[in-house]
């Protein structure tokens, strides 16, 4: 070669051009995705985290469950009372009959 500058034609340098827009869309839409993608596990992180904290907490509120049975017998006992005052006021008073 003499070191003379090779001469494209108008078909070669279109391509050229094609291919260099082409790249740089390409690239773009790889950034785009990228960032939707980075914005996305964070969402997740966030909500991962939240998630654990609730779990946590409600393992802690639930940390005294030995007292639910006690709880449940003692309803039931006020209830029972209830019903005892609820008879003898009907007797009492004529509206309940047996």
């Amino acid at each position: 070669m003499t070191g003379t500058p090779l001469a494209l034609t108008s078909t070669q340098r279109d391509l050229w051009w094609g291919a260099i827009i082409g790249g740089f869309v390409i690239v773009l839409a790889v950034a785009a995705l990228l960032t939707i993608l980075v914005v996305l596990v964070r969402t997740i992180d966030r909500r991962v985290a939240t998630v654990r904290d609730t779990l946590k907490a409600a393992a802690e509120n639930t940390a005294d469950t030995a007292l639910i049975a006690e709880t449940g017998q003692r309803v039931d006992a006020v209830l029972a009372e209830g019903l005892k005052h609820h008879l003898f006021l009907g007797r009492v008073l004529g509206k309940v009959r047996m």
